[in-house]
């Protein structure tokens, strides 16, 4: 007889709620695969009421899992822990979700920054941690609505060179629930390449408390904008990661296709004297890095100073 492959979604925010609101769409009372969610307060109660409500463009859905809890005694060890939180949730999620985790359970963080597994590691050194990143434009509309407001909606996991069969059923598991999952086996260009556009664009908009639409109009700031660009590519190349050659002229205009008021998640935080935000994974951590191989980054170090005050650290 075929176990029970169990799934837990951590952090049913923009990104948990699309992705696990699509696969407890696709596997709810499945016999072979359980869909669990970990969420916590307002949105946990309505979503163990309700459902979640997923909307994307014209279509929307109400998705159940299979069970929806806070407490990770009443799920059990699991197969696959996919979390989405904050990055500065990460370390807290983790210890919680203990009851949860064997040597067996594979452990997938969808958060920006690039330091989730390594830091996932510290805690469960034995267990497989994937490096994993997503692209989309999702969030929490309300308790216990998800809108999908963008139109790309992609999902890229893996250890560089490893493949194996459960990483194989991960994959299929995903597409079965029509995520856009693909298991690469080059997964280090791909999260650098989303992070060489995520840190600049995050501590930028943050420093100048700017959109991105204002940024790019005001030459000045591009260009401070390129310039960290710049200093996280020298990183990634120090730790021998494959980066494209153009990628400073790909972020750029990247940038440039972006709604004008776009702005990142981290301005957005540090704007509304948030408690927490993302400055330790994204701009913090490339000045550490910078030490560790020698490589100076005086414009991140300029700004982060700045953001240090800002954010009352």
């Amino acid at each position: 007889m075929m176990t029970k492959t169990k799934i837990i979604i951590a952090g049913i925010g923009g990104v948990g709620g699309y992705f696990g609101g699509l696969l407890a769409n696709r596997f709810y009372d499945n016999e072979n695969v359980e869909i669990n969610f970990f969420a916590r307060g307002q949105h946990l109660k309505e979503i163990q009421a309700n459902g979640v409500k997923v909307i994307k463009g014209e279509s929307e859905f109400i998705a159940k899992p299979t069970l929806a809890t806070d407490n990770p005694v009443e799920i059990g060890i699991s197969d696959f822990i996919i979390i989405t939180t904050k990055s500065y949730d990460l370390e807290a999620v983790i210890k919680q979700l203990r009851p949860c985790i064997n040597q067996d359970t594979i452990i997938l963080p969808l958060l920006n920054g690039v330091d989730s597994k390594e830091r996932i590691k510290d805690i469960f050194p034995d267990n497989i941690v994937l490096d994993g990143c997503a692209y989309i434009v999702s969030r929490l509309k309300r308790v216990g609505v998800i809108e999908n407001s963008g139109n790309i909606q992609t999902l890229y996991f893996g250890l560089d060179n490893l493949v194996n069969e459960r990483l194989l059923l991960l994959e299929y598991l995903l597409n079965e629930a029509n995520v856009e999952a693909s298991l690469s086996k080059n997964i280090s260009t791909i999260m650098w390449e989303k992070f060489i556009f995520i840190s600049p664009t995050a501590t930028a908009t943050s420093y100048f408390d700017k959109c991105i639409g204002e940024l790019i109009a005001d030459n000045e700031k591009l260009k401070m904008t390129t310039t960290l660009i710049e200093e996280v590519k020298k990183i990634a190349k120090a730790k021998q990661v494959y980066i494209s050659d153009d990628i400073t002229e790909k972020t750029v205009n990247k940038l440039k296709t972006l709604p004008f008021e776009t702005t990142s998640s981290m301005h957005a935080d540090i704007k509304n004297n948030k408690p927490n935000n993302e400055l330790k994974s994204l701009t913090e951590y490339v000045i550490k890095e910078g030490r560790k191989y020698n490589l100076a980054t005086p414009t991140y170090m300029e700004m982060y100073v700045e953001l240090k005050k800002k954010s009352g650290i």
